[in-house]
């Protein structure tokens, strides 16, 4: 996430964002979960308050969250009792390094001419057969909410496309849904589960 209103909006707003009653989505985390082995290093990007990273350590994995709002980051320190790294989707330079990267909301907010570019950075980050879940707000392209904050906004279509032109994938699913957000607004939810090439 580089855009300056995106993060102006989480830095005076990450209290109440991230201590916000918010449902898991549990479904979806626990099949990311069981597809990872057992105690196995997961990166999560855009951790906002904590409550997916507090799940997954919960469940005996080994958590790195990270967030590019220093202001969230240090409200889900809170809540995790741990630090939490502080890096937009661009920084990532980690190599072979997670079985999984978990990203419910987050590459929502990557600009969409950087977007293939990071779901590559992704894929270098992750160990060979290594698995990406990530979720999208499905749209027709990029804009702002009611809240001011961008988005990349993908149809299902230019969503693959992205991946595809990221890296190889030995397993790419996109499944949809309908369900809401920060904003209270009906949202249909575009989730990608993308599988790195075994060794």
């Amino acid at each position: 996430m580089t855009d300056d209103a995106t993060l102006r909006f989480y830095a005076e707003n990450a209290q109440v964002y991230a201590t916000r009653q918010r449902r898991l989505d549990e479904e979806q985390l626990n099949t990311f979960l069981a597809a990872l082995p057992v105690g196995g290093d997961v990166l999560e990007l855009g951790t906002g308050g904590g409550q997916d990273a507090a799940y997954m350590l919960s469940a005996g994995f080994a958590v790195t969250p990270s967030d590019a709002s220093p202001e969230l980051a240090a409200a889900a320190e809170i809540v995790l009792g741990r630090p939490v790294r502080i890096m937009a989707f661009n920084q990532l330079d980690d190599v072979a390094a997670y079985d999984g990267v978990w990203a419910s909301a987050a590459l929502l907010h990557a600009p969409a001419a950087e977007l293939t570019d990071d779901i590559a950075r992704i894929h270098t980050a992750l160990r060979p057969g290594g698995l990406l879940t990530a979720s999208f707000k499905a749209g027709t392209g990029e804009g702002r909410d009611g809240l001011g904050r961008y988005y990349n906004y993908p149809s299902a279509e230019n969503l693959l496309a992205h991946f595809r032109a990221a890296a190889h994938w030995t397993t790419l699913e996109l499944t949809e849904s309908d369900g809401g957000g920060y904003d209270g607004k009906p949202t249909r939810w575009l989730w990608v589960r993308a599988t790195k090439a075994p060794a």
